[in-house]
């Protein structure tokens, strides 16, 4: 075969199994047998091997052809991933409708509707027609490169189809696998001694974060495409409809359960006829997706921080299964909150294999009367956390066994401290070793102790290596024990040293808040601190005498006296006075034309920031609150602000603008009537 005759036949085989493919794998149609395409590809496979200069990253050979890689490069998108608001109810779609018309200032809006699969975002970068670069959503601005991998799944086009495809195209989809993909993937786990994937989902995101690209291409994963991201080159599609269409016709998969609907009427026809076949798709879907379809109303609509005001998620109610309790465990979570947790039979829910459930807390477990051996009810909460729907009475066996709570901190010893009943805590938080991170992230946070460079990361090195087993261990640390660690150089070592000294000068407030009280955020932590002046006087102080600071009730005046009366506690707090952490005295603001008053924020302001407004009024004697309740004495209110707004009309709490705020700081000294 001379060279011009071998190019011209590798353009047209690659061009003939392109085709075949996109029949098989995304309309589903095949034109010709496997044998006959095997045929084709192995045609290819022969050219290429003998003139390496005509292979090309397009070709289908290449789908499987990369060598495994040792780690997955950070990828920069194009544009943003943004994450979709979820509504589970009829009542809440009805509220996102009626904002996205209020917004538009018209009646029924267009929407697309297409099902929510349960899958793993990725973004996919053409670049003059060719598949560049696939990247997971990771935290929607910077994803992994898994390139590889995505050349793998058939039915992803590595050159799309047309003649004048967009410069640049970035295309957002969803990689998912099918209901029988995923039952012969784990028949293959289990016959080769493996475990088995907990869920279509979990399969999908191992298989395509695999780092031998050769494994991936052995799972049966699919992609649906749903939205773009960079576009460069070419018209943009006047509506979500138009789009799809314009993505399906570069030879991308798009879901065809797709609708066009008018009105929240129809949107919920089509979930609720959606919901009825849901078991019969040939994946597994958790809700229906609704998109404003006129693409110029949605850049009116516009986005928030991270979801867009054009498009919500309407998620289906948990699906339940009956299985049997084996045991309750408690488990200690990083703020110290115990919880108790089912030990369940493995039962199937949802097409997950479910064998441990929340009980959420104490008040819970007894509520619903959970006893070892009961046969319980089981769904997902959200489709995702496992909990128990309730007890099975009449099967209830004569040897049922009632689990009887701790009182004492199964992995430290502590004493627990009950929340009305509600919510039961370690009271050891400086010293128990599940809330240790936890700890030392809070302690050295912005709003606490303010150690800038000792992030997540730092802190796991220093807990995994034994540096650090409580907070005053930080003031110990030298350069030389940083500079050992990943990424910590000279430099960065003496960075974060420096700011560990720097926050030994402190004050009270900020040190009482980054001790992690249970019940003690920053508002109580400086009400606390104004009471008593001085920490002696607050450790020595009983529950009577705690309560008598303006809104500290029973219950975080026992979280408190309990805190300060754990000797580990008492230990650290020592420790940390003697390694130099100090405090100025703190002086009783002066009388305020807000004093007494309590101040919730809300929404965004535009002339200074949340804390820079915090801070302000409560030079003015205000105390202000994170949440609205009866006590509250005004709301101020920035844009975007949210259902506080509306908790406070219902408790007639007054509501204040920027401007209002403006005057009680500077214009107005004679404050709110």
């Amino acid at each position: 075969m001379t060279e011009d005759t071998a190019a011209m036949r590798a353009s047209a085989l690659r061009a003939l199994l392109d085709h075949h493919s996109h029949r098989y794998y995304v309309l589903d149609d095949p034109e010709i047998s496997d044998a006959e395409y095997d045929r084709l590809f192995t045609e290819l496979v022969e050219i290429e091997r003998e003139r390496p200069d005509l292979a090309r990253a397009d070709s289908p050979t290449q789908r499987v052809g990369a060598r495994p890689s040792m780690a997955f490069a950070p990828v920069a998108h194009g544009q943003a991933m943004l994450s979709l608001g979820n509504v589970f109810t009829d009542q809440e779609l009805a509220g996102f409708d009626r904002r996205v018309r209020e917004r538009l200032g018209h009646g029924d809006v267009s929407y697309v509707a297409e099902p929510k699969l349960d899958g793993l975002a990725v973004s996919l970068r053409y670049e003059n027609g060719v598949l560049a670069r696939a990247a997971t959503r990771g935290d929607g601005t910077t994803g992994e490169d898994v390139t590889a991998n995505v050349r793998t799944i058939r039915v992803c086009p590595l050159r799309l189809r047309g003649d004048a495809p967009p410069r640049i195209l970035e295309v957002r989809g969803e990689v998912y696998l099918p209901r029988d993909g995923f039952l012969r993937l784990n028949e293959s786990q289990i016959a080769q001694g493996a475990k088995p994937f907990a869920n279509p989902r979990n399969a999908a995101a191992g298989s395509l974060r695999q780092l031998d690209p050769a494994v991936t291409a052995k799972r049966p994963l699919r992609l649906f495409c749903y939205a773009i991201g960079e576009f460069v080159g070419a018209t943009l599609p006047f509506s979500q409809e138009a789009l799809l269409k314009f993505l399906a016709d570069l030879g991308l998969p798009v879901n065809p359960e797709r609708r066009t609907v008018v009105g929240y009427e129809a949107c919920l026809q089509y979930y609720e006829e959606l919901g009825r076949r849901r078991g019969d798709l040939p994946y597994e879907i958790d809700g229906v997706v609704y998109k404003v379809n006129d693409v110029a109303e949605q850049r009116l609509l516009g986005e928030l921080s991270r979801t867009p005001r054009w498009a919500v998620a309407h998620k289906f109610p948990a699906e339940e299964a009956v299985t049997q309790v084996l045991g309750i465990e408690v488990q200690v979570g990083r703020t110290g909150a115990l919880t108790p947790v089912a030990v369940l039979a493995p039962v199937a829910v949802g097409g997950v294999m479910v064998s441990h459930a929340t009980l959420h807390n104490p008040e819970e477990l007894d509520r619903k009367d959970v006893r070892v051996g009961d046969f319980v009810g089981v769904r997902r909460a959200g489709d995702v956390i496992p909990e128990i729907v309730g007890v099975l009475y009449e099967r209830r066996p004569p040897e049922a066994v009632s689990f009887i709570f701790p009182d004492r901190c199964p992995v430290c010893g502590s004493p627990v401290v009950r929340d009305e009943g509600v919510v039961a805590r370690c009271a050891g938080g400086l010293v128990c070793q599940a809330q240790r991170r936890q700890t030392i992230r809070h302690f050295a946070s912005r709003r606490a102790m303010d150690i800038v460079g000792l992030g997540d990361k730092l802190v796991e090195q220093l807990v995994l290596r034994g540096k650090v087993a409580t907070v005053a261990d930080l003031y110990g640390l030298t350069p030389g024990d940083l500079m050992g660690l990943d990424r910590m150089g000279e430099r960065s070592a003496a960075k974060v040293a420096d700011a560990i000294a720097a926050s030994r000068h402190t004050t009270l407030p900020r040190f009482l808040y980054a001790l992690g009280i249970p019940e003690v955020g920053e508002a109580t932590a400086a009400a606390l601190a104004r009471h008593f002046g001085d920490l002696e006087a607050l450790m020595a102080a009983d529950e009577d005498r705690l309560v008598e600071v303006p809104d500290v009730g029973p219950v975080v005046a026992h979280a408190i006296a309990a805190f300060f009366s754990e000797v580990h506690n008492r230990e650290v707090i020592a420790a940390l006075k003697a390694a130099g952490v100090s405090w100025p005295r703190l002086e009783r603001p002066a009388p305020g034309p807000l004093s007494g008053k309590t101040v919730v924020l809300t929404g965004t302001l535009e002339g200074m920031t949340r804390d820079e407004a915090r801070a302000a009024l409560e030079r003015l004697g205000a105390k202000v609150a994170s949440s609205v309740s009866a006590r509250t004495d005004y709301v101020v209110a920035g844009q975007d602000p949210g259902s506080k707004v509306k908790r406070a009309e219902e408790l007639g709490v007054p509501v204040v603008g920027e401007d209002g705020l403006r005057a009680w700081l500077g214009e107005d000294q004679s404050g709110p009537a």
